[in-house]
């Protein structure tokens, strides 16, 4: 009876996010790290830094290597469930949607099986012990999910965290709804036409152009295919430092 109510339960949970995402469903297992309070997610390798602050909170997982694709899933969003056809420690009837901040690395040293979670080709999410606990029995440790991508929501533009120094811009782009991943980006002066810059880590872009002084506008592109363009983001005296939020985002 209770392999039944699950089939429902994700069946009717696919027609409600659409045709297309009710044929995405796959399997994965998860884990949690970081803590009560998920402190211990802060920073990452997607290069968001302080999850409170970048608007992420504590609804976030570290992606094994098969999910990862070297920083290009980050800001993505999952919606996952427990299959509690699989395990008895799910918490039934229950979802969580986290994003993409982190990477899981390989343990090598370990078997794939046991303790190796993150080894390839495994999909894996090690997610924020509160995210984890919303659809899982703490003790389990580990536990077999379903999955899907799902649209992220953000509350306000997406920011432009910008560092580096003169002739190097290192943009942080974050607080990204949609598609949630940045596959390119594009950045313009007051002075310049458009200038594609490449992916340094995460999703931290890089140009090697000199524009400070300049007013500068920002375009992104989802890896859906879309595009928003931000117009102006950054004033003529922007500073090294800063981030920059813009009155524009996915929907």
């Amino acid at each position: 009876m209770e392999k039944v109510f699950v089939v429902l339960f994700l069946s009717l949970w696919a027609s409600q996010l659409g045709g297309e995402a009710a044929q995405q469903w796959a399997a994965a297992t998860a884990t949690f790290y970081g803590g009560s309070d998920a402190s211990g997610t802060m920073g990452g390798s997607c290069g968001y830094g302080n999850m409170y602050s970048a608007g992420y909170g504590t609804a976030t997982t570290a992606l094994s290597t098969a999910l990862y694709g070297d920083g290009a899933s980050c800001g993505a969003c999952y919606l996952i469930t427990c299959d509690a056809t699989a395990t008895k420690w799910c918490k039934n009837g229950t979802s969580v949607t986290v994003t993409a901040t982190n990477y899981c690395p390989p343990n090598y040293s370990e078997s794939s099986d046991d303790g190796g979670w993150c080894n390839p080709p495994r999909r894996h999410f090690d997610m924020s012990q509160p995210a984890w606990e919303t659809i899982a029995v703490y003790r389990a440790g580990i536990v077999p999910v379903k999955y899907t991508r799902t649209p992220c929501k953000r509350s306000g533009g997406i920011r432009f965290g910008i560092s580096g120094h003169d002739y190097y811009e290192l943009v942080l782009v974050s607080n990204v709804a949609g598609s949630g991943a940045v596959t390119a980006a594009w950045v313009k002066g007051s002075g310049t036409d458009w200038l594609s810059m490449s992916r340094n880590w995460g999703e931290n872009w890089q140009s090697n152009a000199y524009l400070t002084g300049e007013a500068l506008s920002f375009k992104v592109q989802a890896d859906d295919g879309s595009v928003v363009t931000a117009y102006n983001v950054a004033p003529a005296n922007w500073q090294f430092g800063s981030t920059y939020q813009s009155d524009v985002n996915f929907s």
